[in-house]
């Protein structure tokens, strides 16, 4: 099944026209910054070169998101980072046994199809009655940044100079459609396909000020 990444700019044009269609997601993003002692969603004034549009930037196979999240849980652990083939029952009995890290982590303790990560530097997930009602817990892009570089070297990928991301869907992929795939020999092709898809969209998110969101 396809994941899809997109970026959300998070300016003015957008983010306070009326009919902007983030506007509930962004006002509970804010209650629960709030409600932890941290600034709101920020909002940037329009610059010539940006606009308010919306488009995906990176897209992969949901169970390589899990290929991922298994290979972070390992290394945050101190355990083997081993390729496998496909996902089995070590992935849940990972989560079970380590839910405390899982919990605490930007890049494990999200929902697949849903929720975002802003660009707000906080260092575990923030989460809610609201936000688990809904998109699920919110992701900090610096947070998964640094999970990111943090596990690069054990799936083969140098984060200070890493390989060229993906080019990203063309347009909406639908959730039984079968996403993009890896075209890389290394045992940790899925792994490393996903890391470059979210490597991308985090950096943009940070440099640009924009919100990344999960569909």
């Amino acid at each position: 099944m396809a994941c899809d990444l997109w970026l959300v700019p998070l300016v003015d044009v957008l983010c306070q026209s009326p009919d902007n269609p983030f506007a509930e997601e962004i006002a509970a993003y804010d209650k629960a910054l709030t409600e932890a002692g941290l600034p709101t969603v920020p909002i940037f004034p329009y610059m010539p070169g940006l606009s308010g549009g919306v488009a995906p930037v990176a897209g992969f196979d949901y169970d390589a998101l899990h290929f991922l999240r298994r290979a972070y849980l390992l290394q945050v652990r101190g355990l083997a980072v081993t390729p496998v083939d496909e996902l089995g029952g070590d992935y849940e009995q990972l989560l079970e046994m380590f839910e405390e890290s899982a919990l605490r982590s930007h890049l494990v303790w999200h929902y697949d199809h849903a929720g975002a990560y802003v660009p707000v530097d906080f260092p575990v997930p923030l989460a809610n009655d609201e936000l688990l009602g809904g998109g699920g817990p919110l992701g900090s892009a610096q947070g998964l940044l640094r999970e990111l570089e943090y596990v690069a070297p054990s799936i083969g990928i140098d984060p200070a100079n890493p390989p060229a991301p993906p080019a990203p869907p063309a347009g909406p992929t639908a959730l039984e459609e079968p996403a993009p795939g890896p075209v890389d020999p290394s045992p940790f092709a899925r792994e490393r396909h996903v890391w470059l898809g979210l490597h991308a969209a985090t950096t943009r998110s940070l440099g640009q000020g924009s919100m990344i969101v999960f569909s």
